[in-house]
């Protein structure tokens, strides 16, 4: 069965392609436009771009991801890309001197729509903190100032060991347990 990826990330791409081919799905990208509503939940985003796209589109894949950051009561969360293109890695870096509590989580929410089935979302979150400075070449976002570990930033990690343990990593995994059981695999 032939699933579209609503995006024009290619990390994106390769992860869910290798994830969903290994249960028969062939994965194309799609870039079909709509419009992305503001509100405070990514479950909120992805339910009404699930509800959009369902009107024209059978069989598709949608995600929304967002860094949260505790001292600052969960900003930029669903205001992340809006935040990363605006403040970038080394303005959130600035709001963040002098804070103790550098505590954050990465959280993914995938909406799916497949033929003749419901639509439905899963969610993953990681836990970690914000760094003190950019560390790494590698991913992309704020994947340079946040780690799991409190040694590596994700922008330190190679592709297969960030997804193990990241928000979309662990949301994809949640996706492909929920295809498998809803096909009795």
């Amino acid at each position: 069965m032939k699933i579209k990826v609503i995006t024009s990330n290619e990390g994106k791409m390769r992860e869910y392609a290798r994830s969903l081919g290994a249960l028969g799905y062939e994965v194309c990208k799609g870039k079909v436009p709509y419009d992305e509503i503001q509100a405070d939940t990514l479950e909120e985003v992805v339910s009404h771009g699930l509800k959009v796209l369902s009107e024209t589109e059978d069989s598709f894949i949608i995600d929304d991801s967002g860094l949260f950051i505790d001292r600052f009561d969960g900003f930029p969360g669903v205001y992340s890309a809006y935040a990363l293109r605006t403040l970038g890695n080394e303005g959130l870096l600035k709001l963040m001197e002098g804070v103790d509590d550098r505590r954050a989580s990465f959280v993914c929410c995938i909406g799916c729509k497949l033929p003749g089935r419901d639509a439905f979302t899963v969610s993953a979150a990681c836990e970690g903190h914000i760094l003190e400075e950019r560390r790494g070449s590698l991913g992309f976002g704020f994947d340079p100032i946040f780690t799991t570990d409190g040694e590596r930033s994700f922008a330190e990690l190679d592709i297969d060991e960030k997804n193990r343990i990241s928000h979309r990593g662990l949301a994809v995994a949640a996706l492909v347990d929920r295809l498998r059981s809803e096909e009795g695999r």
